[in-house]
C-alpha cells in the first residue's frame, strides 16, 4: 500500500469521549509519524474551544503536532460564512468564540441559522430554527457528524439535526468542517505544504465517524480507517451504507499503525 499522508480524527480517534484523554497508542502513533517524516493533518470538527486553546489542550496532553498540521472549523469559518448576523446553536464557549471572531448574535432575524454541538438542544429551538429558515435565513452546520458521543451516551449529530431542518423546511444547507469538500480541501493544502504531490487518492483518513468522516472521505477518493474506539463498537452500529465499508476496521488507532508498520494492514 503506498502511502504519502494521513487525516487523522481527534474525538473519538486519539481522544476518549469521556474524559478527553490520549486513547491508548495515540500519541505513540503521532510521534511515529513525526519521526519518519510522514505527513499528516489532524482534522477535528472542534467548535467547543478556540482553535489555539483546543492545541494548547492536545499539545498538553502529549500530542506533537506542528500549525500545518492541525485543522478545525473554526480556522475555515470566515471563508464560508462571512462575519453577520446569525441565530447560532452550540456551547457558551462556541458562541462567545463567534462574538470575538465579529459575529453578530441575532435570534429574530438572522441572515443564517449556524448549528453546532451540545447537549441539551431544546424542541423551542428547533421551533426558532424552522421560523427563521422559512423567513429565508441560511443553514449551515459547523460539521456534520452522524452521532454525538458524551459521558457515555449518544445522541444526534449536528448532521443528524441538520438533516431534520432540511426535511422540515425544505431549505438546503451547506457544512463548513467535515466531511465537507471546503474542509478537506484546506487539510489537503495543509498535507501539500509538507509534501507537494500529494493527492487525495496518496490519503489515508482514520476516524470513528462512520457515516460522517469515512463516507465523505471515501467519495473523494481517500482510503478509510474505522476506529472502534469513539462513537460505535462494530461496523454493523454504522448502519446500511448502501454496501459501502471502509477498507478497514480496527480497535484504536495504535493497533491499526502497528498493523500497517508490519505490512498487515
Amino acid at each position: 500500500m503506498s502511502v504519502k499522508g494521513f487525516m487523522i480524527d481527534v474525538q473519538g480517534t486519539l481522544i476518549d469521549d469521556i474524559e478527553k484523554k490520549p486513547i491508548e497508542g495515540s500519541i505513540e502513533a503521532l510521534s511515529h509519524l513525526n519521526r519518519i517524516g510522514m505527513p499528516f493533518v489532524l482534522v477535528t470538527n472542534n467548535t467547543k474551544r478556540e482553535s489555539s486553546d483546543f492545541k494548547a489542550y492536545l499539545r498538553g496532553l502529549g500530542f506533537e503536532f506542528s500549525e500545518t498540521q492541525y485543522l478545525d472549523p473554526l480556522m475555515v469559518l470566515d471563508s464560508s460564512l462571512a462575519p453577520c448576523k446569525v441565530a447560532a446553536y452550540g456551547t457558551s464557549t462556541f458562541l462567545k468564540t463567534l462574538e470575538n471572531r465579529g459575529y453578530t448574535l441575532e435570534y429574530e432575524v438572522p441572515e443564517a441559522v449556524l448549528v453546532s454541538i451540545k447537549e441539551d438542544f431544546t424542541n423551542l429551538e428547533f421551533s426558532e430554527m424552522i421560523e427563521a429558515l422559512l423567513a429565508g435565513a441560511k443553514l449551515v452546520g459547523m460539521h456534520e457528524t452522524s452521532l454525538y458521543a458524551k459521558s457515555g451516551r449518544r445522541y444526534p449529530g449536528v448532521g443528524a439535526i441538520l438533516k431534520m431542518l432540511s426535511f422540515a423546511t425544505g431549505r438546503d444547507y451547506f457544512v463548513v468542517g467535515k466531511p465537507s469538500v471546503r474542509f478537506y480541501e484546506e487539510a489537503l493544502k495543509k498535507l501539500q505544504m509538507q509534501n507537494g504531490s500529494i493527492t487525495f487518492e496518496d490519503i489515508v483518513m482514520i476516524s470513528d465517524d462512520l457515516a460522517g468522516d469515512l463516507r465523505g472521505a471515501h467519495e473523494l477518493q481517500m482510503r478509510t480507517v474505522l476506529v472502534l474506539s469513539g462513537k460505535i463498537s462494530s461496523l454493523k452500529e454504522g448502519g446500511d451504507l448502501g454496501g459501502w465499508k471502509p477498507d478497514w476496521v480496527s480497535k484504536r488507532v495504535g493497533e491499526w499503525f502497528k498493523s500497517y508498520e508490519k505490512g498487515a494492514a
